[in-house]
Formats: C-alpha cells, sequence, structure tokens
C-alpha cells in the first residue's frame, strides 16, 4: 500500500519507521527539505518532499501536523489526492477536528494514537512507538465504514489496542487523562521553581528523583502540544481542572484539620482506583 505521511515528526517519523519495515510505500511531507532528506537518510520513508503532489497516489493519508494546521493543511492537499484516498489525522482532540475536516473529505476518519515521548521532532521517532498502545477512532454518521476499516486494520497492524468512540466522548474522557495531567504537572514543576530560597531550590533539585520524575514528565514536553490541548479542548480541560482544583482544596482542608484517618482513607481509595486506569504492571 502507498501510505503518505504529511508532518514527520515524532509520530509521523514513528509511523513511517513501521509502516515501511512492513512493506509499505512511504510518502513522506515535511515543512523543510533539510528534514526531508533526514527522513530518508533514516529509513523512515521511501521518498519525501515540501510539495504535496508528491501524495498523488497515496491510498492512505496520516496528517501529522499540530491541530492549528490540520484543516487548513487539508485544504492544500485535496487537488492532489485520488478521489478515493484516505485521510486520518493523529490529533489529540477530535470534537473541532472532525466537524472542520468531514465536510471537507467524504473519506476522513478521525484518529488518535495515543503514544508519545517527552521529546518531539523527526529525530525522536522510533519504531514499535505504538505497541500496546490505545489507537482511537472516532467515525460520525458520514463516515463511510470501509475507510474505518482500513485506518483501523493500520492501527493493528502497529500493535496498538484499537478503540471506537464519537469525537465528543473522545475529548470528555483524554481531558482527564491526557490534557489535565500536562497541566497539572506543569503546574508542579512552575509551584517548585517558585521556591524564593535559592539553596532550597538547588537542594531540590539534587534531591528530585523517580517521583519527581514521573509526576512532571508530561509537564516538560512539548509547549505547543500543551497550549493545542487548551486551547481546543477548552471546555472539558476547563471542566476537569475545577474538579482537580475540587479535590485538591479537600486535601488541603484535611491536612490543615490534621484529620489523618480521613487523609489516610482518601488515598487509600485512590489507590485501589489506579489500577483501573494503570495496570499494575506498569
Amino acid at each position: 500500500m502507498k501510505i503518505g505521511i504529511v508532518g514527520l515528526g515524532l509520530i509521523g517519523g514513528s509511523l513511517g519507521w513501521d509502516l515501511r519495515e512492513m512493506g509499505h510505500k512511504i510518502l513522506g511531507i515535511s515543512r523543510s527539505e533539510p528534514n526531508c532528506q533526514r527522513a530518508i537518510e533514516l529509513g523512515v520513508v521511501d521518498d519525501a518532499s515540501t510539495q504535496l503532489n508528491i501524495l498523488a497516489e497515496a491510498e492512505v493519508i496520516f496528517i501529522c501536523t499540530p491541530l492549528a494546521a490540520l484543516a487548513p493543511t487539508i485544504c492544500s492537499l485535496i487537488p492532489h489526492l485520488s478521489p478515493n484516498a484516505i485521510l486520518t489525522d493523529v490529533g489529540s482532540v477530535k470534537t473541532p477536528v472532525v466537524k472542520a475536516v468531514a465536510p471537507l473529505w467524504h473519506n476522513f476518519v478521525g484518529g488518535h494514537p495515543m503514544a508519545g515521548k517527552a521529546e518531539s521532532g523527526l529525530e525522536a521517532a522510533c519504531p514499535n512507538l505504538f505497541v500496546g498502545a490505545p489507537y482511537v477512532t472516532t467515525p460520525v454518521e458520514t463516515t463511510p465504514q470501509e475507510a474505518v476499516n482500513i485506518v483501523e486494520e493500520i492501527a493493528r497492524s502497529l500493535g496498538a489496542n484499537l478503540i471506537s468512540c464519537s469525537p465528543e466522548d473522545h475529548d470528555r474522557a483524554v481531558a482527564w487523562i491526557s490534557h489535565l495531567p500536562v497541566m497539572v504537572s506543569t503546574g508542579l514543576i512552575g509551584s517548585c521553581i517558585s521556591e524564593p530560597d535559592a539553596t532550597i531550590l538547588k537542594l531540590a533539585q539534587q534531591l528530585a528523583s523517580s517521583g519527581f520524575r514521573d509526576t512532571s514528565r508530561v509537564g516538560g514536553g512539548n509547549p505547543e502540544l500543551g497550549v493545542m490541548m487548551a486551547r481546543y479542548n477548552r471546555s472539558e480541560l476547563l471542566r476537569s481542572l475545577h474538579q482537580y482544583r475540587h479535590c485538591l482544596d479537600r486535601i488541603i482542608l484535611l491536612i490543615e484539620q490534621e484529620n489523618w484517618q480521613e487523609l489516610e482513607q482518601l488515598i487509600m481509595l485512590n489507590q485501589q482506583a489506579r489500577p483501573e486506569f494503570i495496570p499494575e504492571s506498569c
């Protein structure tokens, strides 16, 4: 199969790496010629260009651009597409994307591979990034089932775990387990660096270990991606942030009241709930 990838960063590069290894012909698009050449050197694509017409014969095209660029990119791409080409994206917000793009192209399937790293860019791309990770498709009533089946088959071949839901349900769920953690992690780092005593701040930096590393990781990621989450999933993220603040206020109150028994019960309940989100083996 001829597969196009628009945007040769972490996700686009990792997709190309795996799909090319499976025998698909991978055609890449990047804004910079040096990035195109680097993608060819790394072996993540068979050919790459800054010109969209390279995708004229592509059967499936993954749009791996930032959310703000997604609809404009597809508008520019449409004159070069085969009539039966399938378009899918990898954006972390789905409702505004599907509403904007579905009317533009009949064979569009909203998608979101929930895999990534703190690092970004082509050099961060790696094989097997999607193995065991959720891969969400968000078809709507007008989405052709055949197009959904093909995108899901590709996702399955990557070793991902398929999940299908509405765009709205996707955005509400990821606000809790993806977008909220980024903001909480950002707040954690910001709180730490606000320590006014330089000696204490330096000591904290020296003492930081696995607990701080794990809790702060997503807050130290791609700033552009964090802003896009907030901008395009604003209402659901705000809802989750308000609920998080309510829970945090409760913890503060328990500590102020020295109510250790209720605090322990709260921590115990959360300990019991965590495996429903993250298996204990992870």
